[in-house]
């Protein structure tokens, strides 16, 4: 493996993947199209899943807009209007993938609803609304793509989603969202147990910190001195594609594994800041979404009710 012309770290070694295709959910902003340009640039084909097809204020990029960025990049790429609430467009995606490409080798479930809140802040609505995008969907993703990837004899399966945690503490505040979230990685690691020894992989990824995207603008979660670049997440996708079959059923934190299995150093992680000469705190890494004393930092609901939401938060300061 060579060095790479998708990864943001210059140390990172990456393989080839002309040909390869991989569908990514919420693709249109933020960590997913991060992954889906640093894929591109080792040559894979990508399908670009989401619900965004028209340009809004708080939510720029299209599925379009993204497929033609990535086609520029001398790759094809397929857009794909997916509400993950709804089995029938996932089945769609999955069968345009097929059509086009007539392979599968990459899923990235990235696409999440978020929902911080208390129990008894938490209407059933909401809490529906969360496992159906967050759980349910991902999974129906991952049901419809392995058999695809099995026939190759070659899958990465990513999920987007935090360690399972057994501290009780850690539910403070996100009962329904680590629901949602700890199910995307129960499907991660159920794809390595069964698929384990027939080239396909199935691990979990989460930040350490808070990372730059339009949800940690539109929720407000901190100031840019507090965030690192999305492209860790990406360069920590471009490890996992190019890792062996044995490397699966990791529930991984992203510059931990940069550093344990990439060799990384902690200067080497500067490059990830977003404000150069600031490192941002690892606010995520041990509770999900928590200080260091395990209370909750701040809580969100969705953007709409955003301004109810900041009112009820407690201070940033220490996220």
């Amino acid at each position: 493996m060579a060095s790479s012309s998708g990864a943001l770290s210059p140390k990172l070694k990456v393989a080839d993947l002309t040909g390869k295709v991989a569908i990514i959910t919420g693709a249109t902003r933020g960590i997913g199209k991060a992954c889906a340009i640093a894929l591109a640039k080792q040559g894979c084909n990508i399908v670009v899943a989401a619900k965004t097809t028209t340009e809004q204020p708080t939510l720029p990029g299209t599925i379009y807009s993204v497929a033609e960025e990535l086609q520029q990049l001398g790759v094809q790429a397929l857009p794909v209007k997916v509400d993950l609430r709804k089995l029938e467009d996932i089945k769609e995606c999955v069968k345009q993938t097929v059509d086009k490409f007539g392979r599968i080798d990459i899923l990235i479930n990235n696409a999440s609803a978020l929902w911080w809140q208390r129990i008894e802040d938490t209407p059933m609505n909401k809490y529906d609304l969360i496992t159906q995008i967050n759980t349910r969907g991902s999974f129906a993703m991952t049901h419809l793509c392995l058999p695809i990837m099995a026939k190759n004899k070659y899958g990465r399966v990513i999920n987007m989603s935090p360690p399972l945690q057994t501290d009780f503490r850690a539910y403070k505040g996100f009962t329904a969202y680590n629901i949602s979230k700890f199910g995307m990685t129960m499907s991660a690691l159920g794809a390595a147990a069964e698929y384990e020894g027939q080239g396909i992989t199935g691990n979990s990824l989460w930040p350490a910190t808070v990372i730059e995207s339009q949800a940690s603008k539109n929720f407000e979660l901190g100031g840019r001195e507090m965030w690192r670049k999305a492209q860790i997440l990406s360069d920590c996708v471009l490890g996992l594609v190019s890792s062996s079959d044995d490397f699966t059923g990791n529930q991984l934190i992203d510059d931990e594994y940069l550093q344990n299995k990439h060799e990384l150093t902690a200067e080497d992680l500067a490059v990830y800041r977003c404000v150069p000469d600031v490192e941002p705190p690892r606010a995520l890494a041990s509770h999900g979404h928590m200080g260091s004393s395990g209370e909750a930092t701040v809580r969100r609901g969705d953007v709409r009710r955003l301004d109810h939401d900041v009112q009820k938060s407690t201070t940033l300061s220490r996220l």
